[in-house]
């Protein structure tokens, strides 16, 4: 692993129910005047913007509302947001709801930076000045977007996710209340979990992994494996929320400083070519690169099935290591992920494509085992 490491994470965190009342305190202690509150209509219509609007206008403080976020955010959704941003004339940025509200606002707040399109910004650390001042919060227990230094912006002209890694959009504070997170559907707890799960187990066996960040990986393993199905099954218990709250953010922890490999790589073709959902595309191509990655990290996979509360006591270590893969397939069958990408509409004429845009991705650098373009290919065609 390596041996040079930088921490990156917002300079304050607020966990727990209720946390969201301290809003318009630190709107003020953070000097705005005029935040653009950047959201998506799901967020609108369930009444989670009015939460927050409700919040600003007890305190006097005027705001503008960005509603259009879409899944999979892109480069046409963040160019919009920029230009509601500079009309409107606002001076900060408040995120509210998953990964794809806090991707989006990320990029507005690049491009309102450092001019330019969200497209220059592709890469790691390619700005130049920092953002406005930015709180995100978060509604879902998975992306840990509210947190990161990771941008993933679709570009329209090739549908190709863009991975923006830079350390100036990691917002200044990040709120996760799980009263806000007690509505989330199943489908989408069980997604975001998975993705988690996946943030997890890749910045354990990244090659840029340190000890800060393997702590906080084994933790988040632990709590997803003794939490998530309880969160997908009983959605309005509010210690399993407030479990998974903790859970996704210790492991976005974890990738934010270790970053992620291959799962994330490929995973973000399917989401750029079909707008498929992130956080099943990554449970489904999980056990399949842990398998083809088993080989370089034998040690550290059986860890991961000991974190995931399989009994490993006595077993050779690649015989435990096997145990880790078997409990990942387990806890995505009971919350219910799809088993193929064929199911999702993935086809195998666009393997090709998908397998040449994966390689040149950022998250591959850090996958324990270098893979070739027919290994990744028959990790795609494994799937299938």
């Amino acid at each position: 692993m390596s041996q040079t490491a930088g921490f990156f994470m917002p300079s304050v965190s607020l966990f727990g129910a209720n946390v969201l009342s301290e809003l318009a305190e630190r709107v003020t202690s953070l000097n705005g005047k005029k935040p653009l509150i950047v959201t998506d209509k799901g967020m609108t219509r369930l009444g989670y913007t009015k939460q927050v609007t409700d919040l600003l206008e007890q305190a006097s403080i005027a705001y503008e509302i960005f509603d259009d976020a879409v899944p999979n955010p892109t480069d046409e959704n963040v160019e919009q947001g920029v230009d509601v941003y500079q009309r409107a004339q606002c001076d900060m940025l408040i995120s509210l709801g998953g990964g794809s509200s806090h991707d989006c606002c990320k990029g507005i707040g690049l491009v309102v930076a450092n001019g330019g399109a969200i497209a220059d910004y592709e890469g790691l650390d390619q700005s130049a000045a920092g953002l406005p001042p930015f709180i995100a919060i978060n509604t879902t227990a998975g992306t840990a977007s509210e947190l990161t230094r990771f941008t993933i912006i679709t570009n329209t002209s090739n549908h190709v996710k863009m991975a923006i890694v830079d350390w100036r959009v990691t917002p200044d504070l990040a709120i996760n209340d799980p009263s806000m997170m007690v509505d989330m559907p199943p489908s989408l707890t069980a997604a975001t979990g998975m993705d988690a799960l996946t943030h997890a187990i890749e910045a354990y066996v990244s090659t840029a992994a340190n000890p800060i960040t393997d702590a906080c990986a084994l933790q988040a393993m632990q709590l997803i494996s003794r939490y998530l199905r309880v969160a997908v099954a009983r959605g309005d218990n509010l210690e399993a929320r407030d479990r998974m709250a903790y859970a996704q953010y210790l492991a976005g922890m974890a990738f934010n400083n270790a970053s992620l490999g291959h799962v994330h790589a490929m995973s973000h073709q399917l989401g750029g070519m079909y707008d498929l959902p992130h956080g099943v595309c990554n449970a489904l191509l999980l056990p399949h690169v842990c398998e083809v990655n088993l080989m370089a990290a034998q040690e550290r996979y059986a860890d991961i099935a000991q974190a995931l509360g399989e009994n490993i006591e006595g077993l050779a270590v690649r015989d435990a290591a096997k145990q880790a893969i078997d409990a990942i397939r387990c806890l995505s069958s009971d919350v219910g992920i799809p088993r193929t990408l064929s199911e999702l509409g993935v086809q195998e004429k666009d393997i090709d494509t998908m397998v040449k845009h994966a390689q040149q991705d950022v998250c591959a650098a850090t996958n324990p085992r270098r893979l070739n373009d027919e290994e990744v290919a028959a990790i795609f065609r494994a799937a299938m």
